[in-house]
């Protein structure tokens, strides 16, 4: 039973993260029905702004004010990182095709990856080591064992998850964009300044991603140019499986996907998690394409 809750909080904590990185992808689909591919790399970025804030800045490390500025400073270069993207690569972009966009998303996600890895540009191929941010210590719960670090993970996860619902559903800017998710024709007719809604999306979604990016490096603390691959990907599929565009589906499939890697990890299948995640993709497109939260839409052509 000891564990069961060990693994189970350990699964909750790699899919709140899961979660951060999702509810970006499924925030811009629901605004422009594409999938930003670009996103994972955001999620890298936001590990390396975190670790330059700490090697080049010199900000404290295992302290709550240092941490906590680092988490902030990677969100905010992310945001703004998401909304150059956006108006780069996307917005010339906006009355083409799907499948050019896709492609595009893909090429942007490259190019960030290999100027990533490149020793003069970027931060060089080679794994750095992710410093502690926040004081970390080991507390014994009963039988339970927990790091202040999973703590900060889960803490920040959570307000943020917080936030990101009050904004949707409690501010101007919330429903604007939930707005222009519905229709962006009749939103720009009642003034709604669509440009700005969608940027906002974007810096939104890559703040997010920046945070998930630090609290994933707090937990596995090396770093390297194509660390948001992976995750990225199983983010991708727990957006899916929640019914991308859904953000409570984002949340509740990133919940899903951490909880199977962690529990299936612990098994003799380990060497599988990976292929199991994806397996889920393939199911959930098979039997319920719409996703656990997400409805089926009849479009007309």
């Amino acid at each position: 039973m000891t564990e069961f809750l060990q693994q189970l909080l350990n699964g909750v904590l790699l899919g709140a993260i899961y979660a951060l990185i999702a509810l970006g992808y499924t925030m811009v689909y629901g605004v422009l029905r594409f999938i930003n591919f670009a996103h994972s790399d955001v999620f890298m970025l936001g590990a390396f702004v975190a670790w330059y804030a700490v090697e080049r800045l010199g900000l404290p490390t295992q302290s709550l004010v240092g941490g906590m500025a680092a988490l902030l400073l990677s969100m905010s270069v992310c945001a703004i990182l998401g909304v150059i993207i956006e108006k780069l690569a996307y917005k010339p972009l906006r009355q083409r095709s799907t499948l050019t966009v896709l492609i595009t998303a893909i090429g942007v996600s490259l190019l960030i990856q290999n100027l990533a890895q490149n020793s003069r540009l970027g931060f060089g191929p080679n794994p750095r080591a992710f410093p502690a941010l926040f004081p970390s210590r080991q507390l014994h719960l009963g039988a339970l064992t927990v790091s202040t670090h999973q703590l900060v993970v889960l803490a920040v996860a959570v307000g943020l998850l917080g936030l990101l619902y009050w904004i949707v559903h409690h501010t101007r800017t919330g429903t604007a964009m939930r707005a222009l998710s519905f229709n962006a024709t009749a939103a720009s007719l009642v003034g709604i300044p669509n440009d700005r809604i969608i940027s906002f999306t974007f810096g939104l979604g890559s703040a997010l991603a920046g945070a998930g990016g630090v609290l994933y490096a707090m937990n596995y603390p090396s770093i390297d140019p194509l660390m948001g691959t992976l995750p990225g990907l199983k983010a991708f599929v727990a957006a899916v499986l929640g019914g991308i565009g859904n953000l409570p589906g984002a949340a509740l499939g990133g919940l899903v996907i951490g909880l199977v890697e962690t529990f299936v990890s612990g098994t003799r299948l380990s060497t599988f998690r990976d292929a199991i995640a994806f397996g889920i993709l393939i199911a959930i497109l098979l039997f319920r394409p719409a996703g656990l939260l997400g409805k089926l839409k009849v479009e007309k052509v």
